[in-house]
């Protein structure tokens, strides 16, 4: 009998630690470092926002969703920043369909494509950076909030040519805007609140998710708009820290190119201490610095354009005393060619650089921990160049109103892929 309880101690001792080995360690942060478990956590991951949509079961491909994280996985790529769902979805141009197609209401497929991927990734041990909105009509986000309370129809950029100033003029009334802001909060406890239906682990419990991200790029658009923009800011961060103190809360911000140029509006709008660790992201095209048609004379003044970007946030970070990531950044192959495989040199380049400063910083413990690469496309492809993108064509991570593959990270573009692999290599 003494034999038999020893055995059965013993046996369920090992069982719960076997179980402890394999469970998913939390991502935390001490001054200005990650922490996975009681290990620093440095990395190179990826922008992957289509992934809970191709997750689904009606409009998705669930097959090749767990072929790219696998694929991912063994390209050492264990960090991605996704889109938890798009909103209205009745655009062209826009991601369709939306997980929240009416205001409070919810696909139910999407919402188990989103579960169904973070359970996949947490058997991965991959870790999820969710961002709860966006500055962008491209998924609906706060330009579509103020639709449904009233504020007029969305001057979608796409649709109405030249309209960016009145798109900008639209989407800045957000944070004025009682009810937008409410229903905002409301699908945050939503989201946060909900319970994985495949691991049956809370979400706000799960160490699968590494942070809740207000949204991509929330900007103030006018020097005029920063006590709004900052009174908003911090109550939905709080609103996140209040839901869940198990994960980290950032903001999605661009930096200096969300806060009208300059780094002290930055800085000032990021002084809330539930803001775990900062962002910024890196746009060389968008932002005039390489011409993909002289690329070979620009490349110079891109790197050190990047270079003089980061020194400028390092120095936020470390005046903040958090960590920092370069969350989105990417650059088009040679021509704009949107092929896998087509000659990516100056991309190569431009991507080898970031990486040795997050590297760099790693080694030297610097606040620059990681960057996520925008973004991998996996097994995705370009069928339409006018950047129209239509439901049931392929996904890439290339956003609705863009060229898709434009800066898509396809599984046979493998010279950056061999970069990618070799800097996460370096930083375990």
């Amino acid at each position: 009998m003494m034999k038999n309880n020893f055995l059965k101690t013993f046996g369920l001792a090992l069982i719960f630690s076997v179980v402890a080995c394999n469970a998913q360690e939390r991502i935390t942060v001490k001054g200005t470092q990650f922490y996975k478990g009681d290990k620093p956590y440095a990395y190179i991951g990826t922008n992957y926002w289509y992934g809970s949509l191709l997750a689904s079961k009606k409009v998705g491909d669930r097959k090749r969703l767990l072929r790219e994280l696998d694929f991912m996985q063994k390209n050492g790529i264990d960090n991605l920043r996704i889109l938890v769902g798009a909103d209205g979805g009745k655009y062209d141009f826009t991601v369709r369909p939306a997980l929240q197609y009416e205001q409070g209401k919810y696909d139910d497929d999407l919402l188990d494509g989103l579960d169904f991927l973070i359970a996949e990734m947490s058997k991965r041990k991959m870790y999820a950076v969710l961002y709860l909105t966006n500055n962008w009509e491209w998924s609906g986000g706060m330009s579509q909030y103020l639709e449904w309370n009233g504020k007029g129809t969305i001057p979608v950029p796409n649709i109405a040519p030249n309209t960016w100033p009145q798109f900008m003029s639209y989407t800045e009334q957000f944070h004025s805007c009682e009810p937008c802001m409410k229903a905002l909060e409301d699908h945050v406890k939503f989201i946060i609140g909900r319970t994985n239906q495949y691991s049956k682990k809370k979400y706000n419990e799960d160490n699968t998710i590494m942070a809740w991200q207000v949204g991509n790029e929330p900007r103030l658009f006018t020097v005029e708009n920063e006590a709004k923009f900052t009174i908003w800011l911090n109550n939905i961060v709080n609103l996140i820290d209040s839901l869940d103190k198990n994960h980290l809360v950032s903001t999605g911000s661009e930096g200096k190119n969300s806060s009208n140029d300059s780094m002290e509006i930055f800085e000032r709008t990021h002084q809330n201490q539930n803001i775990d660790y900062l962002t910024m992201h890196i746009w060389p095209k968008n932002w005039n610095w390489f011409k993909a048609e002289n690329a070979e004379a620009t490349i110079p003044k891109t790197i050190e354009n990047a270079g003089k970007y980061i020194d400028d946030h390092i120095k936020v970070a470390n005046n903040l005393k958090r960590p920092i990531i370069i969350e989105e950044f990417g650059l088009p192959r040679e021509n704009e060619n949107l092929n896998a495989g087509a000659s990516s040199l100056y991309r190569d380049q431009f991507y080898s650089y970031i990486f040795e400063r997050v590297l760099e910083s790693h080694k030297n413990g610097g606040p620059l921990q990681a960057a996520n690469f925008w973004g991998y496309g996996g097994e995705g492809k370009a069928v339409n160049e006018t950047g129209k993108w239509n439901p049931g064509e392929p996904l890439t991570t290339d956003p609705p109103q863009e060229p898709q593959g434009l800066n898509s990270v396809f599984n046979g573009d493998k010279s950056t892929l061999e970069i990618v692999k070799k800097y996460n290599k370096q930083l375990k």
